[in-house]
């Protein structure tokens, strides 16, 4: 203040003055989700007495995946005790605020090797819901069934693919989220799915009907390993994480013995030792060593990958076979220095001398 006085025309005068309700700028008034979410729960944690800390602040959601009017909230929120004094009116707030009328919680995948979801539902009466990604329909019960919203670029890198006039059996099809793009987007003729949780495949089914091509995809039900299917796929999706190396001999038997075909192959990395990769980018760019190391992980994985399945091709075939990898690259990161990478592999017979 002090230095305002000096600073002004001689003669003039200034004085300090409190606004009270100042009026905010249209920038300033504008609240992101996470914020309005903050001050609606503050007001209420104030109205029922209980003290606004920094372990309730700490405890809020900042992200979350929404399901049509359904928001299913990240495992690592709401839990502090104190929530629970609030009781129902919390989720009740919560949802008004984020503007939805169901909320759910997720927990960690389940290791009952159907990667079920540990999800509870906070508010409403049922747990189905609907997505659409890239114009497919998804619908499926959240408590039961798998959605992974970080799949998006594959699930759109796939529906790009021409596969017209082939058959792809992919061997964990889940609710659908391979097979519906090959089928509705992809062009492909016929899609084999196998799946053993019942689950998705109630979810499957239903999500055949609302895309229009049940008449294009016979589910198989139960062990893939199991699968009686022999020399009929042009394409074969091994979707599973961390590993899908269990599908490996069966994706062999799938393929066509005199045509061969394509495996899309998925696998978590580990990328650990990718420090210590080296800094030289490739085409003239600059890449981190990290970004570097992590590439060679993957290259070695899918070279070693690659050596396996020309192996067993042979073996279960009987008769000299070529691999060669297509592309391999990053899904998604899974987990600190751990990627879901994908490798397409294309195999063919040899042709006779």
């Amino acid at each position: 203040m002090e230095e305002l006085m000096r600073s002004v025309v001689p003669g003039s005068f200034c004085r300090e003055t409190q606004i009270t309700n100042p009026v905010l700028s249209k920038r300033a008034r504008v609240q992101s989700p996470s914020q309005k979410l903050r001050q609606d729960l503050y007001e209420l944690v104030e109205q029922h007495g209980i003290v606004w800390g920094r372990d309730l602040e700490r405890d809020l959601p900042h992200t979350w995946q929404r399901h049509g009017d359904l928001i299913m909230l990240s495992e690592d929120c709401f839990r502090d005790p104190a929530w629970r004094k609030l009781g129902p009116e919390l989720w009740c707030a919560v949802a008004s605020s984020m503007g939805c009328r169901r909320l759910a919680k997720q927990g960690r995948v389940r290791g009952d090797g159907e990667r079920s979801p540990s999800v509870i539902l906070l508010l409403g009466d049922s747990s189905w819901v609907e997505h659409v990604d890239n114009g497919i329909r998804y619908s499926f019960d959240v408590t039961k069934c798998m959605f992974s919203a970080g799949n998006v670029a594959e699930k759109q890198r796939v529906a790009s693919l021409c596969c017209s006039g082939e058959v792809v059996v992919d061997l964990y099809a889940g609710i659908g989220y391979f097979t519906l793009p090959f089928l509705v987007h992809a062009g492909a003729s016929f899609v084999h799915a196998c799946e053993w949780n019942p689950h998705a495949i109630t979810a499957l089914r239903q999500n055949l009907e609302l895309n229009g091509v049940s008449e294009k995809c016979q589910i198989h039900e139960g062990d893939n390993r199991q699968l009686p299917l022999r020399d009929v796929a042009d394409r074969v999706n091994l979707g599973l994480i961390p590993t899908s190396e269990p599908g490996y001999p069966v994706a062999c038997k799938v393929l066509r013995k005199d045509t061969g075909g394509v495996l899309h192959i998925h696998h978590n990395v580990d990328c650990f030792h990718g420090r210590r990769g080296s800094a030289a980018g490739g085409g003239g760019e600059e890449e981190t060593v990290e970004d570097s190391g992590r590439r060679a992980a993957w290259k070695e994985w899918a070279e070693s990958t690659q050596r396996r399945f020309h192996a067993t091709l042979e073996e279960v075939h009987g008769n000299p076979w070529q691999t060669e990898i297509m592309r391999v690259e990053r899904v998604k990161s899974y987990a600190p220095h751990v990627d879901h990478v994908v490798l397409d592999l294309d195999c063919r017979p040899k042709p006779a001398p």
